[in-house]
């Protein structure tokens, strides 16, 4: 562990200024005439750029100027837009942001302080019991996005001397959680139970044992085997955590989830995380699980602590969205009819669509430029869908991931389909 050394109290000012060089076991000293002139903040940010643009990783995010939609307008044309999370159409549903005004005509713009002082509304705590009562769990907290959530769960619940073990390809937000927790972390190969069994045989742990994963992978679509991952969770004693950002909304009866989606809803050994973002429509995140997970959080999820609350829009508009899924079925039903005509036309075209079971459908081009190239194409021809390539995505597996909306018609996807069947063709992507 590295070791510091610094001045006994009161002798701070006799001392000459000196350099801290770390080692593993000591700590060395240098004269202050020794030192590079320090880095400018002006400098640093031009050398951070000049990386990114080097390694070809700049963003350059596009704007949207209407709505966020299944058709919408980018540089003042009309596109239709494959790129959006917003799965039931609810981002500007009118009865969302009829709610969305109505609660800020009764409780104001803002909720003005932290909840654990002065910012719980009691809209706050209905909301929560209305999706608690969703999930099907003994209670639900809601904090400020999906990323968040995962921070404030993972850095709340795991302690040192237990033993976190995560899927190779679960979200940012899981990894980053993961950083702040003082418990073992491992990994097992994708969706590998075998690999899942070898990692819990191979770390044996009296503390809390843990096993996270994905519900629904945001870059290949697929759905993580629950029913399986849980039975060899179980045989070593170990507990489900389940980020479900993209099938809240989207699997199981009414949108419950992943979890709902394999019958697991009554586990009281499986935890249900979420965005509120994607097929919500809005902003924030959820943690659902047994009554005293919540009071624990609200005591100890960082977060949550220091974090101002939802404005009242915020939770008018989930509060509708959340009854508008389950009053009306057409919604879901729409989303899957549109993904299955969605993924089934594209593979007749000759894409590989890479085994996607969601709405989430990846077209794998092989490289970054090529990927790159075909979306800047697409939008050409009036389709917004965006690539993706390394690091987001492993090299060789560059893509351009769409996502099909409730709202989408079919003349939306035949017209986004006959640009694909075109850009592929001219770029020697499929055959013809």
């Amino acid at each position: 562990m590295a070791t510091e050394s610094r001045p006994l109290p009161g002798t701070a000012a006799l001392a000459a200024p000196r350099l801290w060089v770390y080692h593993d076991a000591m700590t060395t000293t240098l004269p202050s005439p020794l030192l590079n002139r320090p880095a400018t903040l002006k400098g640093r940010i031009s050398t951070e750029l000049g990386k990114l643009h080097a390694a070809g990783l700049y963003i350059t995010p596009r704007v949207l100027e209407a709505p966020q939609r299944a058709r919408t307008r980018i540089l003042g044309q009309d596109v239709i837009n494959l790129a959006s999370n917003n799965y039931l159409g609810f981002a500007d549903h009118p009865f969302v942001k009829e709610r969305a005004i109505q609660y800020v005509r009764q409780w104001g713009a803002g909720a003005g302080a932290v909840r654990t002082i002065a910012g719980t509304l009691s809209i706050h705590e209905d909301l929560e019991t209305q999706l608690a009562a969703f999930k099907h769990t003994g209670s639900a907290l809601v904090l400020q996005s999906g990323f968040t959530t995962n921070q404030g769960v993972l850095g709340t619940l795991l302690q040192e001397g237990d033993l976190v073990v995560s899927d190779e390809l679960n979200h940012a937000s899981i990894i980053d959680g993961l950083r702040l927790a003082k418990a073992t972390k491992k990994v097992f190969r994708h969706k590998d139970m075998q690999d899942l069994r070898r990692v819990l045989r191979e770390n044996p742990c009296g503390g809390l044992i843990m096993v996270v994963t994905d519900g629904v992978f945001s870059m290949d679509g697929d759905i993580a085997p629950l029913d399986e991952l849980v039975a060899v969770a179980r045989e070593y004693g170990a507990v489900t955590y389940v980020d479900d950002a993209h099938g809240s909304g989207v699997l199981g009866e009414q949108g419950r989830g992943t979890v709902h989606h394999f019958g697991l809803q009554d586990a009281d050994d499986v935890l249900q995380i979420g965005t509120l973002s994607k097929a919500w429509g809005v902003v924030g995140g959820y943690a659902a699980g047994p009554a005293e997970l919540r009071d624990l959080l609200i005591n100890r999820a960082r977060p949550f602590l220091f974090s101002t609350g939802h404005p009242p829009a915020v939770v008018g508009a989930l509060s509708a969205a959340i009854e508008l899924v389950q009053s009306d079925p057409s919604f879901m039903e729409r989303l899957w009819a549109n993904t299955r005509f969605f993924k089934a036309e594209l593979g007749r075209l000759g894409f590989d669509t890479f085994g996607s079971q969601t709405p989430i459908t990846p077209v794998i081009f092989g490289e970054a430029e090529t990927a790159f190239e075909a979306s800047r194409r697409l939008l050409d021809l009036g389709i917004f869908a965006v690539g993706l390539g390394f690091p987001t995505v492993p090299r060789g597996l560059a893509r351009i991931r769409n996502i099909v909306t409730a709202e989408h018609t079919r003349e939306d996807l035949e017209q986004a389909l006959s640009a694909y069947e075109t850009v592929g063709r001219e770029m020697g992507v499929i055959g013809g």
